[in-house]
Order: C-alpha cells, then sequence, then structure tokens
C-alpha cells in the first residue's frame, strides 16, 4: 500500500491513513509513504538557497514543515511516542542543518548533497506514519527505504539493480512479516552499493512500492492518491470525466507518458513483470474500487477509453534531399538525442524529412547545432501532444476517422498511429488543447454512446 504526499498532508489525512491500512490492508500489508505534501518541494528549494552561500536561511525555510510534522504527533500520538518522534526530528535537523553547510561549501558532489537532503522528505514522513499506526494498536515497524533498494551511482533518477534489491527486501521484509509485524517505509528514496542516499526520479514512490511488492509477490499493489483511480480525462478540463474500473497495463503506461499523472510508466513495471495488478485507490473515498491496472486489457464496447494531453512539447522537422534512399540516416538523427540523454516523444518521416517532439528542451540548442550538419533544421514551440488510448485502436475500423472527424476544425500538425495497438497520438497548438480535449470527450464519452 502506497500513500501519496496528499495522503498524508495533515492530521486528518494521516487518520485516514490509519483507517485505511487497518482496514483494507488485509492480512499483511506493507506500507509505502510519500512525503508530506509540498515538503520534497520545500527541500529542494532549500537547497538552491544553501548553494548560493546561505545555508542559515536554507535551514530556516524547513521550520515551517518540522511544524507540521509535530503537529501530526501532538494531535495523533501517546505522550512517550510523541518523545521518540521529537528525538528522531532533532536528529534529522541536525543532519539537514549540517549537509545545507555542506552544500554551501561544495565539499561533496553536490548532486549527492541533493538526493541526502531530499530523501528526509520520505524519512521524516514513515517515521511519523509508523508511529501513528501503532498509536492505534497496529504492529508498525520502521524500516530504512535504503537498506531495501540498491541503486546505480545516478543521483536524481537512480535505477534500482534488480537481483539485489530483491534479495534485501525479502531478507528484511519477509521475517517482519511472518511475525506479524506492518512494515513501513519511505517511497522514492534508495542508496547506492557504496550506502550513499539516492533518490528514483519522478514517481519514484510508486517505483519503490511496485519494486518491493514484486520482490513479495503481492497479491495487490496499491497506489492511494487523492484522485479515484485513473479517468476518461483530466478531470479539471472534463468535469464530467469518470473512473475507468479497468486498464491494461499497455494502456496505463501510455496514458502515464502522455500526461496523465496518477502513474509513472516505469514505476508500474516491476508489477507487469510479475503479472502482479495494480489497484489505483483514492485515499479522500477509500469506499471506492478504483482502477485495477491487469497485464491484459478486459475487452470492452468502448474502444477509446481515455484521453490524456502533455502541453509544452517542442517540435523539430528535420529536412535533407540525402535522406532519400538512404540508410543510417535515422540512426544519425537518434545518437544525437542519445549524446544529449533527451527523450523523444512522437516520431513522423517521410521519405525526405522526420518531425519529432521533445518536452525536454534543457538541450536543444546543442542538438539543433548538431541536426543542422544532417539537414536543414525547423523549431516549432507551443505545442501540446493529446493521446487517445484506448485497447484495439489499430484494429479497429473507424475510429481515426471518428477521432479526426470530431475535432475537423482544428489544425493538426504530426500523427503518430500505429507503433503501438492502444494509442493514437497527433498534436496541435498549445492554446487550442483544452477545446480539442473536450470535443473528443464529448464525442466518445457524452451520452453513453
Amino acid at each position: 500500500m502506497k500513500f501519496g504526499g496528499t495522503s498524508v498532508q495533515d492530521v486528518e489525512a494521516f487518520q485516514r491513513v490509519s483507517r485505511i491500512v487497518r482496514e483494507k490492508g488485509g492480512k499483511s500489508p506493507v506500507v509505502v509513504t510519500s512525503a508530506m505534501a509540498k515538503v520534497t518541494d520545500a527541500l529542494l528549494d532549500s537547497f538552491e538557497i544553501a548553494k548560493k552561500g546561505d545555508p542559515e536561511a536554507a535551514f530556516n525555510s524547513l521550520e515551517i514543515h518540522f511544524e507540521r510534522h509535530l503537529k501530526v504527533a501532538e494531535a495523533l500520538l501517546k505522550f512517550n511516542q510523541q518523545k521518540i518522534f521529537q528525538d528522531e526530528l532533532g536528529l534529522i535537523k541536525r543532519e539537514i542543518k549540517d549537509l545545507l553547510s555542506r552544500v554551501a561549501r561544495r565539499s561533496l558532489p553536490l548532486s549527492m548533497l541533493k538526493d541526502a537532503i531530499v530523501s528526509y522528505g520520505e524519512q521524516m514522513s514513515s517515521r511519523l506514519l509508523t508511529e501513528v499506526l501503532s498509536a492505534s494498536d497496529m504492529n508498525a515497524y520502521y524500516v530504512d527505504a535504503r537498506r531495501l533498494i540498491v541503486t546505480d551511482d545516478e543521483f536524481g533518477s537512480a535505477s534500482p539493480i534488480w537481483d539485489e534489491t530483491r534479495e534485501l527486501i525479502r531478507l528484511e521484509l519477509t521475517p517482519l512479516i511472518q511475525e506479524g509485524f506492518v512494515p513501513v517505509t519511505g517511497g522514492f528514496i534508495a542508496a547506492n552499493r557504496s550506502g550513499e542516499t539516492t533518490t528514483l526520479g519522478r514517481g519514484g514512490s510508486d517505483y519503490s512500492a511496485a519494486l518491493i511488492g514484486a520482490a513479495l509477490k503481492a497479491k495487490e499493489i496499491q497506489i492511494w492518491t487523492d484522485v479515484s483511480g485513473v479517468l476518461t480525462c483530466d478531470p479539471r478540463i472534463c468535469p464530467e470525466a469518470r473512473t475507468l474500473r479497468t486498464l491494461s497495463y499497455e494502456e496505463a503506461a501510455e496514458l502515464a507518458y502522455f500526461g496523465a499523472k496518477v502513474l509513472h510508466p516505469k514505476t508500474i513495471q516491476p508489477a507487469v513483470d510479475l503479472n502482479i495488478p495494480v489497484r489505483v485507490c483514492n485515499s479522500l473515498r477509500p469506499e471506492e474500487e478504483g482502477t485495477l491496472i491487469l497485464p491484459a486489457s478486459r475487452s470492452t464496447p468502448r474502444k477509446v477509453k481515455s484521453i490524456a494531453f502533455k502541453k509544452g512539447i517542442t517540435i523539430l522537422r528535420i529536412t535533407s534531399a540525402r535522406m532519400l534512399g538512404a540508410y543510417g540516416f535515422m540512426s544519425a538523427i537518434f545518437q544525437i538525442f542519445e549524446r544529449y540523454r533527451t527523450v523523444i516523444d512522437v516520431v513522423a518521416t517521410s521519405e525526405v524529412s522526420v518531425s519529432l517532439t521533445l518536452d525536454n528542451t534543457h538541450s536543444l540548442d546543442n542538438i539543433v547545432r548538431e541536426l543542422q550538419r544532417i539537414g536543414k533544421v525547423e523549431v516549432e514551440r507551443g505545442n501540446a501532444v493529446v493521446c487517445v488510448v484506448g485497447s484495439g485502436l489499430r484494429d479497429t475500423a473507424g475510429v481515426a476517422a471518428q477521432i479526426f472527424r470530431a475535432i475537423s476544425d482544428f489544425n493538426i500538425s504530426l500523427i503518430s498511429h500505429g507503433a503501438s495497438s492502444v494509442n493514437l497520438t497527433f498534436v496541435v497548438k498549445e492554446e487550442v488543447v483544452k477545446d480539442v480535449v473536450l470535443k473528443l470527450h464529448q464525442e466518445f464519452f457524452a451520452n453513453n454512446h
């Protein structure tokens, strides 16, 4: 059971989590928690302040968040537990203060210090949640996540070393579960082989839960968040969006990759590999079933299941007559992106040109400069990718026609269809994306048709 930041943001949220673990946790739950909402951002901000040479101001900026943890402790813990947590928090504060002064002095690599500092969000919330569960008579046992997940040295976005991680998780957690304990650990954080703290990058807490669930061959991995599962669309754009009862892993990954914020695709990979169902639930409405993500899609009369979108997209068009009848051209293009560690989202090709989209433009100038050696390069900013997802889209006659008929008033810059059997992707201007998504949602989900 993994709980996101909004699920542990205040006293009421911690109380809800305690109730959910008791009522929905089955016989032997394992609990993974994110940092309290806003704490990770605050820790990152403090790192930036310290980097500018003011570690004291950096530390003081965190005081409001230390207080939030103490407030939960005062409200929900017994007196002796409060004392235990206060002592733990005192130690954490001293460690953070020391790390921030090291940042100001540059006494260690900044990427290493950044991971060490940002890890304290999960360390605080998981220690606090352990005490909260214990206070409601559960046999909770705190486990430091750095004893469970081993990664490479890529600070900020480390990759787990699966065989070692699986072995450690089983060694640490199996005896606890057998003795009737409820293990509680922080998501997102891990350690490299040298024991230095690393973090798993975006969606890291879900990833931690999937790794632990996979290692223990769990019956189900539950992701508790602040939305009722995966929806047919972003509810901020379509208030009438509904919860999907089931999705396939492939559909969920496509949706997540193209902007649906509920899951990050790589986070559920360990579950995919072992056919473990992943359930996305709403901690504000625990009675709702949420969305069950399964290895394969269940057939449904409605081919389109959900519509996701991602703004801030840049289109690159590379044109060269040398492409005509030549081989190795695509390889040369992709090698440039690989060199600058930049991910491409959508690709479309013709005889003499390649169009592709990026959402990370950090190395764009360097990439364009190298691409210009291959051909003429056009850069078009301010676009959005729209992704229509559903099982069998590629193999169902008439669906593509229905999609484009619904949005015939809008200009489409680029289309990708056929690469995946479950998704049709296209690019429009950023300023019209909301209207496009609304029209599509109306076409496929209004009036239940």
